[in-house]
Parts: C-alpha cells; structure tokens; sequence
C-alpha cells in the first residue's frame, strides 16, 4: 500500500488498524526496512493495511504528525493514533509485528 496526501485520512478514518511507515529513497535504514514491511502488509492483509509514506513525494501529513526523523512508524485504529506504539528508527520484524499485533487487539 502506497499513502498520499490524497488517500490517507480516508484510509485513517476506515477505523481499521493502519500502519504507515514515514520513508525517504535516500535513507538508507528506510531501504533496509522496506522488505519488512511489504512482507507484513502481505501477512496482515485483511488484518491491518499496511503501507509506506514517502516524505520525499508528500509532505501533509508527515507535517500533521510532526514527524522529524525517518524511519518513523505511526499505528492508527477507529479513525485514532495510537501514539503509545509509535516507533522511530529501524525496526526488526519481530518488533513490528509485536506492535501490529498490540494494534490488531486494541
């Protein structure tokens, strides 16, 4: 799943678990985490809608959730972000379906 400025808020407000993985091309720890997490949005499809946010392509809502360092992942669920599972930096797979996991049983 690819997030832009256009389909994200709808996404969001879905109420469904969202997770947005805020990236850029050169950032080399958001390259290493790309496998990972098109790999999870593959397990988790129907559970959650998993996707990456490219702040090189679009800004809005990296400016709404002031998000000042890449790789940064936000989690959402019923139209909310759930600020307590919010990660920053390169994450492991196991790390990250923790969280999912969390999200999914909120």
């Amino acid at each position: 799943m690819t997030f832009t400025d256009q389909n994200v808020h709808d996404i969001i407000a879905s109420g469904q678990p969202v997770v947005i993985d805020f990236w850029a091309t050169w950032c080399a720890p958001c390259v290493r985490m790309s496998p990972i997490v098109e790999e999870l949005a593959k397990e988790y499809e129907g559970k959650a809608v998993i996707g990456k946010y490219n702040i090189e392509e679009e800004n809005d809502l990296a400016a709404e959730y002031r998000i000042m360092s890449i790789p940064t992942i936000l989690f959402f669920k019923n139209g909310e972000q759930v600020a307590s599972l919010r990660l920053a930096g390169a994450q492991t797979k196991a790390t990250l379906e923790e969280r999912i996991n969390q999200l999914i049983g909120l």
